[in-house]
This record gives structure tokens, sequence and C-alpha cells, in this order.
């Protein structure tokens, strides 16, 4: 096909810009429990419906008291009227003179203004208490509304829902909630060369492992795959497969064809069938990279070596597939790094070399690159904890040297 794209590729934010900016979130949303929800994107907006606790609380087991509040002296006693324990409250006020043991969580009376941790207290028999530490400033009372206020903002639209943010609506009894539509991902790996992992490989065959590493790293990023085809170099063949993931899911995905070989028919095909909006990264690993439709649906076309598929998935899927489920784009956090050894790079491309975190003597963070950097081997990521970012000049550079970095963690919380 004619090649009216530059020579070098897009640099990779260019790249990541213009697919953002042509994408537009899916329509539809489904109603989900809380069980259900977890890494998918809220699609409206959840207030609190009453305030949570919903009533004034003890924060320490000890023995609530009435007055105004402030710090009685020591010595001071009080006769014992009752308890309060969580789900068990006491019924009744408290008088002047009066206290109740409560435990912690436990519901606190209206007239009751401040609690005396126990380790301050004594027991004068087996209905009195005596202060015999100093009491502080520290009420010790929960307020009703600590946690939410009626119509407090809990969760904004377009949020990915993480253990925090369920915890949340679970205190305030939101039991589930709306949420925006996942894309559907259709994965089409090419190659005449590939051979199932279950079967013998023949010469000159190699074991297809795309396809796995890439379906586990959509998933540990919250995505799915929903349909994964392994099509040799035919053109027919590899047509027909366009053809129906595009039709049957909201994203295609291919690695392998995009390049300018005599093989490389995947590039070509989404020419004819739909568009080709740009092609080639200035970015190694992942030179050889797609972007465009087939029909109205988005066309990524990853690199066929497994490191490039991965690190071009990261860094321009894995965008693209958070603006159609409507969220807010979040990419990999970035940070300052030194080199924990010196490092030598060829150039020519801006890089992302993985890389091992450390942490200097200092505490400063430090980023150690071991072993081959090949975009084919695989080995690269184990364990990798960064994405060191090596400029398009080259060179070399000694142990110490500053230099940003793109953190592999996802966030807990």
């Amino acid at each position: 096909m004619a090649e009216p794209f530059p020579r070098e590729g897009l640099p990779l934010e260019q790249a990541r810009d213009q697919l953002l900016q042509s994408l537009q979130p899916l329509e539809g949303n489904e109603r989900l429990s809380l069980a259900l929800a977890l890494g998918r994107v809220s699609a409206e907006a959840v207030y609190a419906a009453e305030a949570v606790p919903g009533f004034r609380a003890s924060i320490m087991d000890g023995y609530a008291l009435a007055g105004d509040g402030a710090a009685p002296p020591l010595g001071r006693s009080w006769r014992l009227v009752g308890r309060s324990a969580p789900g068990a409250p006491h019924q009744g006020e408290l008088g002047e003179d009066e206290a109740i043991r409560v435990l912690t969580g436990a519901p606190l009376p209206a007239s009751a203004s401040r609690v005396l941790p126990q380790e301050l207290v004594s027991r004068d028999g087996d209905d009195a208490i005596r202060l015999t530490g100093e009491a502080g400033a520290n009420r010790w009372i929960r307020a009703a509304d600590e946690e939410a206020a009626p119509g407090q903002l809990l969760l904004a639209a377009g949020q990915r829902l993480g253990p925090a943010q369920l915890g949340l609506l679970a205190s305030c009894g939101v039991a589930e909630l709306p949420l925006r539509r996942q894309p559907r991902i259709g994965l089409l790996i090419s190659g005449d060369e590939l051979t199932p992992v279950a079967e013998p490989r023949r010469p000159g065959a190699i074991w297809e492992s795309n396809g796995t590493l890439l379906e586990a790293l959509l998933s540990r990023l919250g995505a799915r795959v929903a349909e994964r085809r392994v099509v040799p170099d035919q053109p027919e063949a590899l047509r027909r497969a366009l053809n129906e993931l595009a039709l049957d899911c909201d994203v295609v995905v291919t690695t392998g064809g995009v390049s300018a070989g005599d093989s490389d028919w995947i590039r070509p095909l989404v020419a004819e069938l739909g568009e080709v909006a740009f092609w080639k990264l200035f970015l190694k690993p992942g030179r050889p990279f797609a972007f465009g439709r087939l029909g109205a649906k988005p066309f990524f076309g990853l690199p066929g070596n497994p490191v490039a598929a991965a690190i071009t998935a990261l860094q321009l899927l894995w965008p693209a597939l958070q603006r159609l489920e409507g969220a807010e784009v979040e990419l990999l956090p970035r940070l300052q790094v030194r080199l924990a050894q010196p490092l030598r790079w060829a150039g020519g491309r801006p890089e992302l070399a993985r890389a091992r975190l450390q942490v200097g003597a200092d505490g400063s963070p430090l980023a150690l690159v071991e072993g081959s950097q090949a975009s084919s081997r695989i080995g690269s990521l184990v364990g990798a904890d960064l994405l060191l970012e090596l400029p398009a000049s080259g060179g070399q550079l000694e142990a110490g040297s500053p230099l940003w970095a793109q953190l592999l963690r996802l966030p807990i919380f």
C-alpha cells in the first residue's frame, strides 16, 4: 500500500492525543451490585441519602458524661446508670452526675458531651466511677455525619471504582449503582509461525504468547477481551476475521502484520475495509503501530514483537479504552529516578527501557536496567517496576544520572 505517513512516525504524545480526540464514550449503562463493580466506571454521580453513621458515637471504650464538655477535675465521681454498645444503645438521657459505660462505636445519648477513656477511670464499687487521669481536650465523640452528610457527593460520574470507593458506598447504604458499559475487545493475533502452547512446536515455529500476554495485561488494567483469535497470514482469512470482529466487538486489536513485510496483511486490509489514520511511532519499542477504523469501530494494530505490543498497549490502547468507557483518562504516573548503574543505549528514537525500582542509601529512587532490552524478549518485562524514558539522542550516562520514568504499579485503593 502507499505510504502517506511520516517516515519516522509520530511522537508518542502526538499519537495519543490524535487517537483520544477521535474517540467518544460508548453509549449505554448497566446497573450492577457493588460485588460486581470493582474496576468499573460510574455512569452517574452518587449522593448520600442520609447522614452516616447517622448518630453520635463513642470513639473509645470508656464512660459517657453529660455537662458542658469541659475536662472534669481529677477525683470527680459519677454514678453509673447504664450501658451502650454497638447495636444496643442506652435508653434515656444522662443527668449531671451520671455516667454510662460505652464501647467503641456505641451510640451516645443526646445529652452526652464527652467520653472518658477507660484508662483514665477507676471503678468505685459496681455503680460508680472516679476520674484518676487527666481528661484532656479531646471529647472522643464521632459526629453523626463524620462519613457523610445528607446530600454529600460520594462518587462523581466517570470514576473508576476501587476498594475504597466500594467501601464508602457500602458504608452509606448504596447496594448498586449505574456503570458505564465496558468496551468489548476483539483480539486478533496473526502469523503463520504461531503454534498453540499445548501443541508440539514444529521447526521454525514459535509458541503463540502475545494473546496470553495481552489478554492478561488488559485484564489487569480492568479491560475485557471478549473474543480472541489466532489467524495465519492469509489475506482472505484475515479479512473475514477483521470483518467479524468489527461486527461483534466495540474495539478491534491486532498484533502482528502491520509492518511493511511481504506477509504483513493487516494494515492494507484495514485500509481497504476502513481507514488507517496513522502508522508508525517515533518510539522504541513499538514503531510498527497502526490506528484507524473498521467501519465505525476503532482499530489498534499493535506490533508483533511481544514487548512492543505490551508497551504500545499501555501507552495508547489503555488510554483509548478508558475514553471509550467514559472514564477520566489516567496515564502511568511519572517520577524522577537516578541510574543505579552506568547505562549506554544506541538512540535513534525515544526508548522506554524496562527497569527495576531500587532505593539508594539516601532514600532516593534508583532505576536498574538489566539484561537485553530486545522487543522480542518477554523476560525484560518480568519484574519490571519502571519504564525508563531514554532520549532519542542516545549515548552513555553514569550511575546517579537523573532520568524520568513511568511507574508500572497499579493503585491499591
